[in-house]
């Protein structure tokens, strides 16, 4: 049974804590700085930065793939022997040593960069599974909705507060400011230490400790457990059809995340002063979209929600790609002497409001597809889904841009926000729900593993 009324008021905000410390990471290291650091530094293939980009692309796309294996194994055992909060400690401390660890990285170093990437990036993102998955414990399903929205909204307010700070006192992210801006490798991980201390504190591991099987290590259990999960998906044939299309739209969404500071900079053009605008910006827009959507999910459901999110997205998107065109189109009509930088700005404001909502409406709608008992390895599965369209996405749009520049190439994430719209058409809500509720411990689970219960 799911359940019926709200945890705590201070276990939810300290679950909400651990967006809000791990989106300095994502903003500081992934998004803003440090992936422009290293295209436009570390690398430095100017003037069109092309190898930079691919290179960029391929240790993000490598972090991923190791979720993609680790995800569903670590989730199937958090849930069978009751050890979430175990292993999220485990990725939180990881992430802040190899974030760390970036300090020391000089340019030209290409390859240490790459690793450290790859390993902060990898612990980031096991995080980002193990922490969701606590989202079902929280309430009641038709509460997962604001709860979630919760978490993005206050994740993106500790990306602002992080990131406004390191701009202001780092400065920007060029050659001549290395000795200086290479401090945002141990600021970030400061940041996301001190920050993820609340829900350490207050987030409850519920359940009881049960023992490993005679015969067997937690690894056999967990990978029996995935095993018997993957027989039995058509069981779950919401859920699935749902992953799927989380796949697509998440696809594009790391494009946007790893790419969109690098898009202003290298396509745009922009200037410093509204490099820092467009971050306050989408941070902001962020933060209300995903209020805002969490709270309009109690009233459309969460399926509607999701979709109304994915069409956002294709507005953005088409925004995005025809930044130049909408500002020769408004000095016609409206005489403004405006500049592509500035009319970007608007672009930004729409995918922010996309990446709040969207990102906090497909969390919730899995956590009200999801079984109690098998929380965290659907989470799991989220994360891969995740994770691996975050591989095909940034490799996908490497690739094309490397074949036909970075301006067209964010037409690529418009083709994957329609696929992401179509396949969640199938999903039914209501008979998705009631699958969830029905489930019991030992349902799909092997009978080997059924004896060994409590």
């Amino acid at each position: 049974m799911h359940r019926t009324e709200l945890a705590p008021k201070r276990e939810i905000f300290g679950w909400a804590m651990f967006d809000f410390a791990n989106q300095g990471y994502t903003l500081l290291i992934i998004t803003v700085i440090f992936g422009d650091l290293f295209t436009r530094v570390i690398v430095g293939d100017a003037p069109d930065y092309r190898m930079g980009n691919l290179l960029w692309s391929l240790a993000l796309a490598v972090s991923y793939l190791m979720v993609v294996v680790a995800n569903p194994v670590c989730g199937a055992i958090m849930d069978y022997s009751r050890s979430r909060k175990r292993f999220l400690l485990g990725s939180y401390l990881l992430t802040v040593l190899a974030t760390a660890l970036l300090y020391f990285v000089e340019p030209g170093w290409i390859v240490p960069a790459m690793l450290l990437i790859i390993l902060s990036n990898f612990a980031y993102s096991m995080g980002e599974g193990f922490v969701a998955s606590f989202l079902p414990d929280l309430g009641p399903r038709q509460a997962l909705g604001w709860i979630s929205g919760l978490g993005w909204g206050v994740g993106y307010i500790g990306g602002l507060v992080a990131t406004a700070f390191t701009l202001f006192f780092l400065g920007d992210v060029s050659a001549e400011n290395y000795d200086v801006i290479r401090w945002v490798g141990p600021f970030a991980a400061g940041f996301f230490l001190v920050a993820a201390i609340p829900t350490f504190i207050w987030l409850k591991e519920r359940g009881s400790k049960r023992d490993t099987p005679a015969g067997q290590s937690l690894f056999s259990v967990g990978m029996l457990r995935v095993g018997t999960t993957f027989r039995d998906i058509h069981q779950f044939r919401d859920l699935r059809s749902l992953l799927i299309s989380i796949f697509f739209s998440m696809a594009g969404i790391y494009i946007i995340i790893a790419f969109s500071f690098i898009y202003g900079a290298q396509v745009i053009g922009w200037s410093e002063e509204i490099r820092a605008f467009m971050f306050i910006t989408v941070q902001i827009t962020a933060a209300l979209g995903a209020f805002a959507f969490g709270a309009l999910q109690s009233r459309l459901g969460a399926r509607l929600t999701y979709i109304l999110t994915l069409l956002l997205w294709l507005v953005a998107i088409l925004a995005i790609w025809q930044t130049p065109g909408l500002t020769g189109l408004l000095r016609v009509w409206f005489g403004v002497d405006w500049e592509p930088q500035h009319v970007f700005l608007f672009a930004g404001a729409l995918a922010g409001t996309s990446l709040g909502a969207s990102q906090s409406a497909g969390r919730a709608l899995v956590g009200v597809l999801t079984p109690l008992g098998k929380s965290a390895e659907f989470f799991g599965l989220w994360g891969t889904a995740s994770k691996l369209a975050a591989v095909f996405g940034i490799l996908g749009l490497g690739l094309v841009q490397w074949a036909f520049g970075l301006a067209d190439a964010i037409l690529f994430c418009m083709a994957l926000f329609g696929v992401a719209i179509f396949t969640v058409l199938p999903v039914n809500e209501a008979r998705g729900t009631q699958v969830a509720e029905d489930w019991r411990e030992g349902s799909t689970d092997s009978p080997q593993l059924n004896r060994s219960a409590p």
